[in-house]
């Protein structure tokens, strides 16, 4: 099993301790989240399934690609996540070139975690429309993939249209994992043509549906003999025997949080480690 750090759960003052200490311990990885911008109006930030604004306006954003590369200068092994990005608001040209950027500063350790959104705010504030989010992201996708494999790309599509050009250089990975989140079926379908998954937080039980929805659509694409990694948001876990039960399920990767404030965080991130035997 591999285990990652969720540095959006902690204050980002800590972070770059948080990512030195997880690269010394043995962690596989660490993630962090992003947005763009937050509206003062809380009409549209309603957080699915509540009844409550699922943002603070004022809260610190950095920009995830960016912070992920000074992390990268100060870490060796770790590989380096966005949990999630929102690929499909920005142009391709610009998505594409951040993680081509992260994944040759920290030498492969890039990983694209995407998401097509929740929240309407910042969609509208960029100027660009809330419902053709998935589609957009689809395509922006596809348009990335291209510019990181083909020594020339043209494209005409929905929502992108550039006359031919040339971009360089490529990732160092020879595909760069694109892993895709989100629950609901159209999510799914998206992260099986992808090179995985990553969940919102999840239980052993809460989780078994999803999974087996997403088999079935990884077997209509097609898909099930190419590499594909399940990650799974699981804050806390009971012990060690808990993980067998997630790699049972065929869960490659787990998103801890062995810690309950951000002054605990390096102390129980080590803790954690110990009794999992990271690092061995």
């Amino acid at each position: 099993m591999k285990f990652g750090v969720p540095l959006g759960l902690v204050h980002p003052g800590v972070w770059l301790d948080l990512a030195r200490a997880a690269d010394r311990l043995g962690f596989e990885s660490v993630w962090i989240p992003e947005h763009l911008v937050f509206a003062t109006d809380l009409s549209t930030a309603r957080y699915p399934g509540t009844s409550e604004p699922g943002i603070v306006p004022g809260t610190p954003i950095h920009d995830a690609p960016g912070y992920l590369c000074a992390l990268a200068a100060v870490t060796e092994r770790v590989r380096l996540g966005t949990a999630v990005y929102l690929f499909g608001l920005r142009h391709p040209f610009i998505t594409a070139r951040a993680f081509a950027t992260l994944d040759h500063i920290s030498n492969g350790r890039a990983i694209v975690g995407v998401g097509s959104g929740w929240y309407e705010g910042e969609w509208l504030a960029a100027g660009v429309d809330f419902r053709t989010r998935g589609k957009r992201l689809d395509e922006a996708i596809d348009v990335a993939r291209r510019l990181w494999t083909e020594e020339t790309v043209e494209h005409h599509g929905a929502f992108f249209d550039f006359p031919e050009v040339a971009f360089e250089p490529k990732p160092v990975q020879s595909r760069l994992p694109i892993v895709a989140g989100g629950e609901s079926k159209a999510a799914l379908r998206r992260a099986a043509r992808c090179d995985g998954w990553i969940s919102m937080p999840q239980t052993l039980d809460g989780v078994r549906s999803q999974l087996e929805l997403l088999q079935g659509y990884r077997e209509a694409a097609g898909r099930t003999a190419e590499p594909f990694e399940v990650t799974v948001h699981a804050y806390e876990l009971s012990g060690p025997d808990e993980v067998a039960e997630w790699e049972k399920l065929g869960v490659d990767r787990l998103i801890v949080r062995p810690w309950h404030r951000t002054r605990d965080a390096l102390d129980k991130l080590t803790q954690f480690a110990i009794e999992h035997k990271l690092g061995k």
